[in-house]
């Protein structure tokens, strides 16, 4: 596990003074990632919140190489920039080791940016690629993305007379990940520091493509208070509704099993963008949010022999 004592000695790699909200998440999460880095690394980042509050021009926040790329190709970007490390230092101009990451939100991993990542997993990149999963297109006007949970209200799924919000369940990219076949695969949450620092340690450790999809709260698309984001993030792990887990070489591991599985009703009693759940004759939304979380953690278990 990650020592917090040699952590807090280790210099900030992404630095105060950014332009996030209040109370997001995805800064939290990159400072966090960043405090597993050992060697020179470079890090790229898609269009969107994180790379917009970080590097608005002519100020950066990033101690590192940074590479902004476009909405969609992350994963691209840095897997052609891997790819031109590893000619160069076979050639002896780089005799030094460097690491590389991506980092996307949902809506540049899920949906638009889904076939580059895709395509660097395959193709064997060593890097790291990390989904900062806010659930929506946060930056650019909260609109619905493939991983907004089922009954979300967003700009795109409102809930109304039409529809009582988004009305698909989210996709479950963390065993679409595990499907390549890649060396490691994890889903963490920043409120789970030393979880998290862990597994991007062990991401950067293996020879080869690495993923990890981390929970990434937006205060201003969730409706909460900004004071409530590690407590929000602490009750979507308790709840089962984001489960900490890894799958390395293919060998599923529960990595935090609630001592008690909360109820998930609490925990979006929390949240505005599920307000209108509460309302007479939405009920059966709630059951069939439930019903899913149970199911699906009920099939987590039983692949990592932990039930």
């Amino acid at each position: 596990m990650a020592n917090l004592r040699d952590l807090t000695k280790k210099e900030e790699l992404l630095c105060g003074g950014h332009r996030a909200c209040a109370g997001c998440a995805a800064p939290i999460a990159v400072r966090q990632a960043l405090k597993a880095v050992d060697t020179p690394v470079v890090v790229g980042c898609a269009t969107g919140c994180l790379e917009v509050t970080t590097t608005i021009y002519p100020f950066t926040s990033w101690r590192v190489p940074f590479i902004h790329s476009a909405f969609e190709n992350s994963a691209a970007t840095i897997s052609g920039v891997e790819a031109a490390y590893r000619a160069l230092k076979k050639k002896g101009k780089i005799t030094r080791d460097i690491q590389f990451i991506a980092f996307g939100g949902d809506g540049g991993t899920y949906d638009i940016g889904f076939q580059s990542l895709s395509g660097a997993m395959e193709r064997g990149h060593d890097m790291v690629y990390i989904c900062y999963d806010n659930e929506a297109y946060m930056n650019t006007g909260i609109q619905r993305s493939s991983a907004t949970p089922k009954g979300a209200s967003t700009t795109t799924s409102p809930a109304g007379k039409v529809i009582p919000g988004k009305v698909q369940f989210r996709k479950d990219l963390t065993a679409v990940m595990a499907a390549h076949n890649i060396p490691y695969v994890a889903q963490a949450v920043p409120s789970h520091w030393n979880d998290f620092i862990t597994k991007v340690q062990k991401a950067l450790a293996v020879k080869g493509p690495a993923f990890i999809n981390v929970l990434a709260p937006c205060r201003l698309g969730w409706q909460f208070d900004p004071a409530e984001t590690i407590d929000i993030m602490r009750g979507a792990v308790e709840t089962c509704f984001w489960p900490l887990y890894e799958v390395e070489n293919g060998v599923w591991r529960v990595t935090h099993k609630p001592r008690e599985k909360k109820p998930v009703r609490g925990w979006l009693e929390k949240q505005g963008r599920f307000r209108h759940l509460f309302r007479p004759g939405n009920e059966h939304i709630i059951e069939e949010i439930q019903a899913d979380i149970d199911r699906n953690w009920e099939a987590l278990l039983a692949r990592a022999g932990a039930a």
